[in-house]
């Protein structure tokens, strides 16, 4: 093991360790310690969904492990389009790219069940066979099929695990600064600032992880960054992150799915080395630098993402 994975590794220990013990439950909850910080964050989270601009409902679906939210926007008869957010930032992250996207899309908006938002864990935390089953079931009851896929960060990385299964139903996928996927995190001493926020959460240390992530943090809605800010605040970590680890040469040429990797050219999490693998491995692989860009490509260069994954979903 290399010495960036090892401190890697030890900063995730510390994060999920110190989050764990840092607050006792109060309620039987996953994610939130107490209802009323819950509350808070809900409101949060639906003044941040009025940002999306467009006309959506939102739905939840029974599944074997919980409770998955899902928000629905665009044409009834548009292809179908599902979209992963990144870490704990919640199906409402799409604000600056949901109108290009619903467009000519029907688009489904999943909260992952084991990070902030209004999906619901009811068991143990899942494992990476279990996240497959679950988000299959979601497809199952929407009967989508032949459907695309466009996953941010940590969504990215489910995004893969999904089309890396041997039975999918998945067209064409984008990724977003994938985190995890390709290669371990580039820059880990750059990426503390996320850690000392989990920890000790407060505005300045938040406001840190932000300049870390972002190259325009200014453009963040103080409405979305307040409920990013809450998220970060009240949310128990899980050690999910701990397990995902960068697919095999193997796993990668098993995906004959057109795809397509976009990675800002300030990314913490991602270098070039994430794009010559997937250059080199993917069949059917895209991949791009978007310059002036941090990890967060949907709010830093959006205009330009819109139109990237547009034209390749065509």
């Amino acid at each position: 093991m290399t010495a960036k994975k090892l401190l890697f590794k030890l900063m995730l220990c510390l994060l999920f360790v110190g989050c764990a013990s840092s607050k006792k439950a109060k309620y039987d909850d996953y994610i939130f310690h107490t209802k009323k910080e819950k509350a808070t964050y809900i409101s949060s989270y639906n003044n941040s969904l009025k940002l999306w601009g467009v006309p959506y409902i939102e739905e939840d679906i029974k599944t074997s492990y919980g409770t998955a939210h899902v928000v629905i926007a665009g044409p009834k008869n548009g292809k179908e389009l599902v979209l992963l957010h990144g870490m704990d930032a919640s199906s409402t992250m799409w604000y600056p790219n949901i109108k290009s996207l619903a467009k000519n899309h029907r688009v489904y908006a999943i909260d992952f069940l084991m990070e902030p938002g209004k999906s619901t864990l009811t068991s143990k935390p899942l494992s990476s066979k279990e996240i497959v089953i679950w988000y299959n079931e979601i497809f199952s009851h929407y009967k989508l099929k032949n459907f695309d896929i466009v996953a941010a960060s940590r969504g990215g990385w489910i995004a893969t695990l999904l089309a890396s299964q041997k039975q999918n139903s998945i067209d064409k996928i984008v990724l977003l600064s994938p985190a995890q996927t390709f290669k371990f995190i580039d820059k880990v001493g750059k990426t503390t600032s996320a850690l000392m926020l989990k920890l000790f959460p407060s505005e300045k240390k938040f406001g840190k992880t932000l300049n870390t992530f972002s190259s325009h943090p200014e453009k963040i809605s103080p409405v979305y960054k307040r409920q990013f800010y809450l998220a970060n605040k009240y949310a128990k970590s899980n050690s999910t992150m701990l397990k995902m680890h960068p697919f095999s040469d193997d796993e990668l040429k098993a995906i004959d799915n057109p795809v397509l990797v976009l990675i800002g050219d300030h990314d913490v999490i991602n270098s070039e080395e994430s794009l010559e693998r997937a250059d080199k491995y993917l069949r059917k692989g895209k991949t791009k630098i978007i310059k002036d860009a941090g990890h967060f490509l949907t709010i830093d260069q959006y205009q330009h993402i819109n139109e990237e994954i547009v034209a390749f979903l065509k």
